[in-house]
């Protein structure tokens, strides 16, 4: 508003000058070589000065700025095609172009070497030909500038865990978290790092700076101060027993479905015969996600009790989550630590069809100390090697036999969860269980009437009693084609003659008539409670082995008339008259 006064102002000023000057008498006269101007009205000639005046120096500000415009255009070309080869030097590196990354990262630091892009083409396209002090010279020099540092230190801090150097990227990362309290990659590797030593005040307070910064939210933040509180309580259990009491109330009020917390606490609160408020954590907890743990830890909630009522209470906390493999798990337990087999076999029969290993194991432990049988307890045990995997602590790939609060492969705040590992699960190829014959023998129901004394191994059945037949030496011998005595069949065969008669020669019976190779026995004998199978049938035609000094019957076929020689058969000639015959032929 004020500067349309002004304008205005301006206008009217100028307006008022004008009329002033035309008003003025006089004659205005320009002599100029040859050239002679005269005006009654030296307003208007005025204004023609003016304006030529105004051209010549619009042209000779021109004439004197072109140097300028021309140095100026030359940048700017040149910071374009800067431009040009920084996108497509990183457009080359996105699809693992290193050969033209490498080219247009010589064209960006020709054309544009001071732009932080250019130093991050050069640094990229180092490291994707994998050359690693070319990249830390990048970011070096990228570290050392005022607008890029940040940018540099996260460089080499890739670069100190590329050449496995933690040392160097912890170092590098505190930097990093000095110069920037939000930074969320050196806050992180810092935070791992408090955790990895056991510096959990630091690690408490990075997480505070986190949630300051607006990098987390009140959830997460709850979270992982319980997680780190918890961890802080554990280490201290047996050293500071008062911090690790704080620690783990304070962890159980942000994160009550803690499974480590709710179990410290339970044991906190039990020896100081809060018998209630540990109950009422372990169900809390127990609700949100069963865990063996928890159940061991409910069940001794109060010191002293005798095993029958610490399987009544685990009952009443199984009851909370009906059907769960962990409460049948817990009741199986309790159940056997007071010699209630049948209710620990009831507990698990939902789960014998396809057992995990604790299932398989705990049935192998009623079999040993129920009835003292081995080779049951041993099937059982067998079954548990191919059986499918119960969960356990994993993060990232990793499994631990305790809970974490870090992950040791990447440094994740609370990684480590209660699930069956990856690797673990059963796949749709084939079944995660293989039958075996043994297994199905020895898992089979139980007799109404057992034995007095089981064996530890299944009896191998009784083979068939076949008819004892001795066969006659040596049996690599050709076999006679002779029709067989009757009365060999009901008897042994009497040792045959030094000079047995020669048989008579009968004709080749036919291909059916031959006998069968007799049956293989089986491998075991047959139970006494299983019928016995029936005899192998005698063979018709029993063969007879011909004797050593038995020159047998003639092997030739049978004469044909019609291929009869007439005449006698002709004889080789011997001596000097067969040797010239043969030559001659």
């Amino acid at each position: 508003m004020i500067r349309i006064i002004l304008f205005l102002l301006l206008i009217a000023l100028a307006a008022a000058g004008a009329a002033w000057l035309a008003d003025q008498p006089g004659d205005l006269v320009l002599n100029w070589g040859g050239l002679r101007f005269t005006s009654k009205q030296p307003m208007y000639l005025l204004g023609l000065v003016i304006v030529v005046a105004m051209v010549a120096g619009v042209i000779l500000r021109g004439l004197w700025k072109i140097p300028g415009h021309v140095r100026r255009g030359r940048r700017e070309r040149r910071h374009a095609r800067g431009r040009h080869a920084i996108t497509q030097g990183l457009l080359a590196i996105g699809h693992g172009d290193s050969a033209g990354a490498r080219a247009h990262a010589e064209v960006a630091r020709r054309h544009a070497g001071g732009d932080p892009l250019a130093l991050l083409l050069h640094a990229q396209s180092a490291q994707l030909d994998g050359d690693r002090d070319g990249a830390q010279r990048a970011f070096r020099a990228m570290a050392e500038r005022a607008d890029t540092r940040l940018l540099g230190l996260r460089g080499l801090f890739i670069e100190a865990q590329r050449a496995d150097d933690p040392v160097a990227a912890v170092m590098i990362a505190e930097e990093a978290l000095k110069m920037s309290p939000s930074s969320s990659w050196a806050s992180h590797a810092v935070l791992g790092f408090c955790c990895a030593k056991g510096d959990w005040a630091g690690a408490l307070s990075i997480i505070d700076n986190n949630q300051a910064a607006g990098l987390i939210d009140k959830a997460t933040y709850r979270r992982q101060r319980g997680v780190l509180l918890t961890a802080r309580a554990l280490e201290f259990e047996t050293v500071d027993r008062d911090l690790s009491r704080s620690s783990v109330m304070e962890a159980l009020k942000l994160a009550p479905t803690l499974i480590p917390a709710a179990v410290l606490a339970a044991k906190f609160e039990s020896e100081a015969h809060q018998v209630r408020r540990a109950m009422r954590i372990v169900e809390t907890a127990w609700l949100a996600q069963p865990h063996p743990d928890l159940a061991d830890a409910y069940s001794h909630v109060r010191l002293g009790d005798a095993a029958r009522q610490r399987l009544v209470r685990v009952e009443t906390l199984a009851a909370k989550t009906p059907g769960h493999i962990e409460g049948a798990l817990a009741i199986a337990r309790a159940a056997i630590d007071a010699t209630e087999f049948a209710k620990a076999r009831a507990a698990l029969e939902p789960f014998t069809a396809a057992p995990t290993q604790r299932v398989a194991l705990l049935m192998a432990e009623i079999e040993r100390t129920e009835h003292g049988d081995g080779g049951r307890a041993r099937a059982w045990t067998l079954r548990a090697v191919r059986a499918l995997h119960d969960p356990v602590w994993t993060a990232d790939g990793y499994v631990s036999d305790r809970w974490r609060p870090v992950s040791p492969v990447t440094g994740r705040l609370d990684a480590f969860q209660w699930q069956t590992p990856v690797a673990a699960l059963p796949s749709d190829k084939g079944n995660a269980i293989e039958p075996s014959p043994f297994e199905e023998a020895m898992l089979a129901p139980r007799r109404v009437e057992p034995p007095k004394e089981v064996a530890s191994e299944p009896p191998p059945p009784k083979p068939p009693e076949p008819v004892d037949i001795k066969p006659v030496e040596p049996v690599a011998l050709p076999v006679q084609d002779n029709t067989p005595v009757p009365a060999a069949i009901e008897a042994d065969p009497a040792p045959i003659q030094a000079d047995p008669p020669a048989p008579e020669p009968v004709p080749e019976p036919p291909p059916a008539a031959e006998s069968a190779p007799p049956a293989p026995a089986p491998l075991f004998r047959s139970r006494t409670d299983l019928p016995k199978a029936a005899p192998a049938p005698i063979p018709a035609v029993i063969p007879i082995v011909r004797a050593p000094d038995d020159p047998g019957v003639d092997e030739d076929g049978a004469v044909d008339e019609f291929a009869e020689q007439i005449g006698p058969a002709k004889a080789q000639i011997g001596g000097w008259r067969g040797f010239l015959s043969r030559l001659g032929s």
